[in-house]
């Protein structure tokens, strides 16, 4: 005789052998503060009703090559515990647990609806009509750019844009880290022109603004999906065409607040010269030049290597748990970029290496889930580079690099490829001597208080692994216009498994 199936509303504690035919809306994983993995999903049933699974640490093998999302199956077995999750993404009162005795069958299931979005009104979010304990879905169109802090010593990268939904609301949303990377690589693309409408999955919402979470979260640029496709065709046929400016408030992080132009605080102590000077160079020297990205140089490394997961520190055995200098310790070391590709301009070329904060932020992703990905499809060689890799090629850009002529080759500190700032760099500090046909550096004189921050269409370098250590910050800073004290949970990111305590942060002014 066959055992019926449960429907997910009625689940409650009164047993563990429940039976739940469910569409696996969404499946995420959550890595703690000591590096220890679960997987965490959302399934719904045919009533449309959901509940939130969680998938332990001890079983993480056996599940997380099996679990796809969207995908159809019967669950059998699991506990059932009240939904103490910090930060909930649906209204169940329940959540399952997986048991060493719980069984899943993939099956064809038609009655289920398909994998959708259950976004949350502006309206509600402006009128503070949310719960506090509850992670939702937003889509809306970026009408301006509010801020940008990049990825510096000290700093998380934090992008702050305002989004407008169908109805005219509009409400705040902070892109933290990888997200506000993704949402910068695509936004500096030359390609990509006109309305920008993103869609992001689980954010907390609080105050009136949104914000992704540590954990879970999904960002969705102008994809080809019906949700957005529909968003944008509903916009007015004028704001379809264009393309979000940012605010003046945005473009002041460039100086910081001085009198000193983004331009003066890129090339501020370095040499400024064409890439043909370098091989001339006898000693480490700082450098600014403009060069486009050529093709890779293969080594035997691969793309990749791995380090601890709070500075770029190089892990000595990627196999195995340890604590690194900076005090974190890691139980298991994570990918990072380390990417040499060849560099030309005119003539001239050159061997730069990229390392992992700017890749990330070109190619929107992290290595790690790049890294991931491949697994996934059933490639673990590091030799091979993934044709996502490709976008950091034909890129003319500004470099801040260390040459290290020891090496034949450049670290790349920042870079640029704003094409303005760009020809810039190019026109006015590049110069060439029409008399002696020789090239010259400019060396931009060292002004008392001239800070080295990033600017708002640059990512920061990291330096070589080995040799020094970038501190993930204690506090996270993030800039506003009075020096006060901000509510971690509306400013910054939250972890979706609730392991991350909220905190208060006292912030710097921003000038």
């Amino acid at each position: 005789m066959s055992k019926k199936v449960d429907s997910v509303k009625d689940i409650n504690d009164s047993k563990e052998t429940w039976r739940l035919a469910v569409r696996i809306m969404d499946v995420w994983s959550v890595v703690n503060n000591k590096g220890i993995e679960h997987l965490e999903m959302i399934v719904m049933d045919s009533l449309g009703d959901r509940i939130q699974v969680l998938i332990r640490h001890d079983h993480l093998l056996k599940w997380k090559e099996v679990i796809k999302e969207n995908m159809t199956c019967i669950i059998n077995n699991g506990s059932v515990y009240n939904n103490d999750f910090q930060w909930k993404v649906c209204d169940h009162s329940k959540k399952i647990v997986f048991l060493g005795g719980t069984t899943m069958k993939a099956i064809e299931l038609q009655n289920i609806p398909p994998k959708g979005y259950f976004f949350k009104d502006f309206g509600e979010i402006l009128q503070g009509k949310c719960k506090t304990d509850r992670l939702e879905d937003i889509i809306g169109a970026v009408s301006e750019i509010n801020h940008i802090q990049s990825n510096t010593p000290g700093k998380k990268v934090v992008v702050s844009v305002v989004l407008k939904d169908l109805k005219g609301n509009c409400i705040n949303c902070n892109l933290w880290e990888i997200y506000g990377s993704k949402f910068l690589a695509y936004y500096n693309d030359p390609k990509n022109n006109g309305a920008i409408v993103i869609l992001l999955t689980h954010a907390m919402v609080k105050d009136g603004q949104v914000s992704n979470a540590w954990s879970g979260s999904k960002l969705l640029i102008n994809e080809d999906i019906p949700e957005i496709q529909d968003f944008m065709s509903k916009l007015p046929t004028n704001e379809q065409k264009e393309k979000p400016t940012q605010s003046a408030k945005s473009l002041s992080n460039w100086s910081g607040g001085s009198q000193y132009s983004p331009v003066e605080r890129f090339v501020h102590n370095a040499k400024c010269m064409s890439l043909s000077q370098f091989c001339k160079i006898k000693h480490e020297t700082l450098c600014v030049t403009v060069a486009t990205t050529l093709k890779f140089a293969v080594s035997k490394y691969g793309w990749f290597y791995y380090g601890c997961t709070r500075c770029s520190s190089k892990a000595l055995n990627p196999e195995k748990a340890y604590e690194c200098s900076c005090g974190q310790k890691v139980e298991q070391p994570i990918p990072r970029y380390k990417i040499e590709i060849y560099v030309s301009n005119g003539e001239s070329k050159y061997r730069f290496v990229f390392w992992d904060s700017e890749c990330a932020a070109i190619l929107g992703m992290t290595a790690e889930f790049m890294h991931n990905s491949m697994v996934e499809n059933g490639e673990d060689d590091p030799m091979v580079y993934p044709d996502e890799l490709e976008m950091l090629l034909n890129k003319k850009m500004t470099f801040r690099v260390k040459v290290q002529p020891t090496f034949s080759q450049a670290s790349v500190w920042k870079l640029c490829d704003d094409e303005a700032f760009v020809k810039e760099i190019e026109n006015d500090y590049i110069v060439e001597d029409n008399q002696s046909k020789t090239e010259y550096a400019k060396l931009v004189p060292n002004k008392e208080n001239l800070e080295t921050s990033a600017q708002t269409l640059s990512v920061s370098g990291e330096n070589d692994p080995e040799s020094i250590i970038l501190m993930t910050p204690a506090k996270d800073v993030v800039i506003a216009d009075k020096g006060e004290e901000v509510d971690f949970e509306a400013s910054g990111a939250t972890q979706l498994s609730g392991t991350k305590p909220s905190k208060k942060l006292k912030i710097e002014p921003s000038s």
